[in-house]
């Protein structure tokens, strides 16, 4: 009788595969870092760190005629994180990355449901962080359109703690989290159309903040509004990208946030098949603001490792109600060979605003990475150095006496993708 289920059980899955896609995937990228002034300043008498970290993901995605559900489990390991025959994970660090499902409505309509990446242009705003070894995601459900070159996507997210069940039961509004810029609610419209050499595209975005009394109880909810474009121009060997974006509503705590703004520029220039130079700047606004208010823009949920310097530096966790920041970089893209490639930039960063002794000057970064791919997995080698000016050794509060002689940060990530299985119709 057995025997008999397990065919019976064989069979639906056959018939199942034969009118379906099923993809099995994985990832397996431990990274190498030295961090000797990685996101601060490390004063002379701090020890550098030194520690290597494991991202491991398995990915499912079954794919049918009406609809498409996706599953992606990871666990990030630090290496010796957990005491030898430990019978548990100590940093409980495994999870579902993404559990979604993507059913199809009517011609170029559909919703996706569940736990995703929301990523869109360049990342600024909305980005999956793949840098983190964590990555970033959310809980939302998306209406998704399409009609040739045109895109109108509209989410919708109400994030709830049910560990709370007074608050679930009684108010339904509890939601405790010490997140930085964690929402209870979300709204989203992306709109964008893409043309021969341009595409342009526009962003509302709206997050409501839970807001608690002086006993600890749930205040309402604090709104704040970021609206803004991506425009992307390319004619030939010359590309042109821009941001404009701007701030408005209330901030966690409460925080009046008026005239907040990001403005950036960036231009690319390929002079020949193997190099590619680029050019550009970006101002964000910083706090000018009485108490109770604030001019700082913040860029939320995209991926802020990429831009400001890879040494995150700035808005990564960091420099929420600062003096904003002034960047102007460069960089050059080598093609060294079919599987090999050197990027070099350069960055000089100042304030938006002064700080109190009146220095604007925060210093000048330089970041260096190396890919190479090799059959079937990838090694990605990279140094950055930090040459501080007065104004970071204020910003930070480390004087340039007690700072360290050199602030640099050096990295190896070896990445492997393997396709388990693809079944297709």
């Amino acid at each position: 009788m057995k025997k008999q289920y397990i065919l019976i059980g064989l069979m639906v899955l056959i018939v199942q595969f034969t009118q379906a896609q099923f993809t099995l995937d994985g990832e397996f990228r431990p990274r190498t870092e030295y961090r000797h002034g990685f996101g601060s300043l490390i004063t002379d008498e701090a020890d550098a760190g030194f520690g290597i970290s494991t991202r491991a993901r398995l990915n499912a995605g079954f794919t049918t005629e009406s609809y498409k559900v996706y599953l992606s489990l990871q666990d990030v390991m630090v290496w010796g994180e957990n005491r030898q025959i430990l019978p548990y994970d100590q940093n409980n660090s495994f999870a579902i990355f993404q559990a979604w499902a993507e059913i199809k409505l009517g011609e170029g309509w559909s919703t996706k449901i569940g736990r995703q990446v929301l990523s869109y242009d360049d990342q600024r705003i909305l980005g999956g962080l793949d840098w983190a070894q964590q990555g970033r995601n959310h809980d939302a459900a998306l209406i998704k359109h399409k009609k040739g070159n045109f895109i109108l996507d509209f989410a919708l997210a109400f994030n709830q703690d049910y560990s709370n069940p007074t608050g679930f039961v009684s108010t339904g509004t509890s939601y405790d989290t010490t997140g930085f810029f964690s929402y209870k609610t979300m709204q989203m419209l992306y709109l964008k159309q893409v043309w021969e050499k341009f595409s342009g595209s526009l962003l509302l975005l709206n997050n409501g903040f839970q807001e608690y009394d002086d006993t600890s109880n749930p205040d309402g909810v604090s709104s704040l509004q970021t609206i803004g474009t991506h425009l992307d121009y390319k004619a030939g060997s010359f590309g042109l990208a821009a941001n404009a974006f701007i701030q408005t509503g209330k901030r966690q705590g409460e925080v009046d946030v008026k005239g907040a703004y990001l403005l950036g520029l960036d231009l690319t220039f390929k002079t020949s098949d193997k190099v590619t130079l680029g050019a550009g700047l970006e101002i964000i606004s910083g706090n000018d603001a009485d108490a109770g208010e604030t001019g700082a823009f913040f860029p939320l949920y995209g991926t802020n490792h990429k831009f400001n310097g890879f040494m995150d530096y700035f808005y990564v966790g960091n420099h929420a109600n600062s003096i904003g920041l002034f960047d102007i970089h460069a960089s050059a893209n080598f093609k060294l060979s079919n599987s090999s490639s050197l990027m070099a930039k350069i960055l000089n960063f100042s304030g938006e605003q002064e700080l109190p002794s009146g220095e604007k000057s925060l210093g000048t970064e330089i970041d260096l990475v190396y890919k190479k791919a090799f059959k079937g997995y990838a090694l990605v080698l990279g140094y950055s150095h930090l040459f501080p000016a007065d104004g970071m050794y204020e910003l930070k509060g480390v004087t340039e006496a007690d700072a360290a002689s050199g602030q640099n940060w050096a990295w190896a990530m070896l990445v492997i993708k393997p396709k388990f299985l693809n079944t297709t119709k």
